[in-house]
């Protein structure tokens, strides 16, 4: 079935080419050879978002095109989705060279390691992530919203517009200071923000079209090594220090150093721990500060929905800072950080190599093709989603989601290879959206138009201004 939600001619421009469409007898997918020599990497490259609508719109569910030199697959329909990442998870791997091309960045760790090397990593920093050593967390994380907001009321006195993307950025890398490393990163915060925003936009053009290689010293891949190596070594400096302390603290960078894979007692090494941790202060803050800010921005659309959340709030905090176990009795507040997930998600693609061939939805996925997941796209799907484009966490009432497909929203990915920081990344989003309409009534500066922009995260362009007012 094609998706009758993109119809603009941004999306219609993405996928104009050359197109081939199977006989009544064929096996093969629908889709577009793209350009002779790139295949769609320009496509993808210059706005990635309108070529996986309009390659859905225009084709269907499972779509055929081209990248580089490699066969690509585009699957939408979550019937594909859970095939892929739960069902015959062990044919689909990540030794694809948009991984790869990570690996000089974030090394051999969780985020880029595949095959037996991700699992040796995955069972080293499970027992770091559950969930209830991630609740000790918590007070870290609530004595860091509330600086921030402190931090606010200037702004709202003076009724001037906050930044909102860069003001979650420095929120999300507050928290990860203090539940990583126990150590106040404030006055590091805008140039490691500065430094992330750099990178992923540069990782953005790289990853559809990676050359020339790192090796060569264009005037990009000198821009993307040195704020590499920046981050580097503010990472590298913070565990030499805690390697150095005597101090035992509790956070997440004492259970890193202390974890032991239990078939073989090893732990990790000094390469291994800073490839770890690199890529938690990666993903970790993009994810929370994104979707908090594309939450702020719904709830500020969307003042009957911005009550709700602060009559829940107001009726279950009376006024105090919640806790962990404070957060079960806001589910309206959970709920409008799950609709955000599924408009905004995280991700904008999930990739994925055919180890051998297979076949989705009826047609045939030939071995070694890549195979593109696109959260976005799927998220919309109007088989699954009423009204896809609007703003309803009602969508997220525990009778809706049993009712549902349960690989129709994914925003953390699914199977094995479920994201390990998913509990952490809700709670730290729970809490602080919480504290955040609790203290400030929010409403949009006038006169923005706000879009997502693909990168390697989803972020709003441009930056969300929002006006606060005190409550």
């Amino acid at each position: 079935m094609t998706h009758p939600h993109t119809t603009t001619s941004t999306a219609e421009a993405a996928v104009k080419s050359v197109s081939t469409a199977p006989t009544p007898h064929s096996r093969t997918a629908p889709g577009t050879r793209g350009n002779l020599l790139l295949g769609s990497a320009r496509a993808l490259q210059r706005d990635a978002l309108a070529f996986y609508t309009g390659m859905a719109h225009r084709y269907g569910d499972v779509v055929r095109t081209r990248l580089l030199f490699w066969p690509t697959y585009l699957v939408f329909h979550p019937d594909g989705v859970r095939h892929i990442l739960q069902e015959n998870h062990q044919n689909y791997d990540r030794d694809l060279f948009l991984y790869k091309g990570l690996r000089p960045f974030f090394g051999e760790g969780l985020g880029t390691s595949s095959g037996p090397s991700w699992l040796y990593h995955r069972r080293l920093m499970q027992p770091a992530f559950h969930r209830t050593r991630l609740e000790a967390l918590a007070t870290l994380m609530t004595g860091t919203i509330a600086n921030l907001l402190a931090g606010w009321q200037t702004a709202a006195e003076q009724e001037r517009p906050l930044e909102m993307s860069q003001e979650m950025l420095r929120l999300a890398l507050g928290i990860l200071g203090q539940t990583l490393f126990r150590v106040d990163l404030s006055d590091e915060t805008d140039s490691i923000a500065q430094a992330f925003t750099d990178l992923l936009a540069l990782l953005g053009e790289y990853l559809y079209l990676p050359f020339p290689p790192l090796s060569v010293p264009t005037p990009r891949n000198r821009r993307m090594q040195a704020r590499l190596h920046a981050l580097n070594a503010i990472v590298q400096r913070l565990i030499e220090e805690r390697r150095q302390s005597r101090a035992r603290e509790y956070d997440l960078l004492s259970l890193l150093i202390e974890a032991q894979d239990e078939e073989s007692g090893q732990g990790l090494s000094d390469r291994q721990l800073r490839d770890e941790i690199f890529t938690l202060l990666f993903a970790g803050h993009e994810t929370t500060a994104n979707t908090l800010t594309w939450a702020l921005y719904l709830l500020a659309q969307h003042p009957e929905e911005q009550q709700r959340v602060k009559a829940e709030v107001d009726s279950v905090l009376a006024g105090q800072v919640p806790t962990v176990n404070q957060l079960r009795s806001l589910p309206y507040t959970r709920m409008v950080l799950e609709e955000t997930l599924r408009l905004y998600p995280p991700a904008v693609t999930i990739p994925r190599r055919a180890i051998t061939g297979d076949v989705i939805g009826g047609l045939d996925i030939p071995a070694n093709s890549l195979v593109f997941l696109n959260p976005y796209v799927t998220h919309r799907h109007p088989d699954f989603w009423e009204q896809p484009e609007v703003f309803d966490p009602q969508r997220f009432t525990p009778e809706r989601v049993a009712a549902r497909h349960r690989f129709a929203y994914f925003p953390f990915g699914g199977g094995p290879h479920l994201c390990i920081g998913q509990h952490f990344a809700m709670m730290e989003s729970h809490l602080a959206l919480a504290m955040i309409v609790q203290r400030y009534h929010l409403s949009l500066l006038p006169g923005q138009r706000i879009e997502p922009r693909a990168m390697v995260a989803l972020r709003p362009s441009p930056s969300v201004q929002i006006m606060l007012h005190s409550v």
